[in-house]
């Protein structure tokens, strides 16, 4: 199976879920990873305010060129932080430039401080109008702690089962 792992990662938090699935998976499919990169900058305090300001008022972005067409996976896995209990503003841009691109099946996953998982997963599936065969929501807490490898295995045989 062909797959792509795309997401966005402002703290890295994101970003190490998403290798992991792509360290995980590359054992046994062909695996290509697209970090989506935003040309604005969201670092410290400032990017924190302005990053959940955006997300609440469900903005696009701009982003950097990405390498890879969905179209041409048999899986995509989409991976986002949660911003303002919503969909982060990378994530949503991303989803919305390539919702034409996504053929073939879907999986999502997020990290999150608090909660907003559902809705976001919702919403995701909403702008692509594809219902995701799998779903992993991670606490933050738990990704820095590596307390998730119980999550992650379940989510990992939701599609390749």
């Amino acid at each position: 199976m062909k797959i792509l792992i795309a997401y966005y990662s402002r703290t890295g938090t994101t970003k190490k879920v998403g290798d992991l699935l792509a360290q995980k998976l590359g054992f046994s499919h062909e695996v290509s990873v697209e970090e989506i990169y935003d040309t604005v900058s969201r670092a410290g305090a400032k990017g924190y305010l302005l990053s959940g300001r955006d997300a609440m008022k469900k903005r696009l972005t701009k982003l950097e060129a990405v390498k890879f067409n969905p179209a041409e996976f048999d899986l995509v896995i989409v991976g986002t932080p949660i911003w303002a209990w919503t969909l982060s503003v990378p994530v949503r841009t991303y989803l919305a430039e390539q919702k034409n691109n996504f053929k073939n099946r879907v999986a999502f996953f997020c990290t999150m401080g608090g909660s907003g998982d559902e809705k976001t997963f919702a919403e995701m599936g909403h702008i692509i109008n594809v219902s995701p065969v799998a779903t992993l929501a991670l606490k933050t807490k738990e990704v820095v702690s590596d307390g998730f490898t119980d999550k992650m295995e379940k989510f990992l045989k939701e599609f390749e089962g």
